[in-house]
């Protein structure tokens, strides 16, 4: 279960046995959790964040596409 970016409480990893999905991340931040995919910005599914935190989180996801997508095509190739 890479972890590719730690910041504002919020753990961005995605897990290794996902290769056939679209690009997407998995984030964690207390009790809530979501994935989010990362060439459309937008939650597949979450539980528990609250709006403000959610925007919060695409906004995250925005700023560090690139590297998430490049961590991503490095990992599964």
């Amino acid at each position: 279960m890479p972890t590719i970016l730690r910041i504002d409480g919020c753990r961005f990893y995605f897990y290794s046995h996902e290769p056939n999905e679209p690009p997407h991340v998995h984030v964690d931040k207390a009790e809530a959790t979501g994935k989010v995919w990362l060439g459309r910005i937008e939650f597949a599914r979450q539980r528990g964040f609250r709006s403000k935190e959610r925007n919060a989180i695409l906004s995250m996801v925005q700023k560090h596409q690139e590297a998430m997508l490049e961590a991503w095509h490095e990992y599964f190739g």
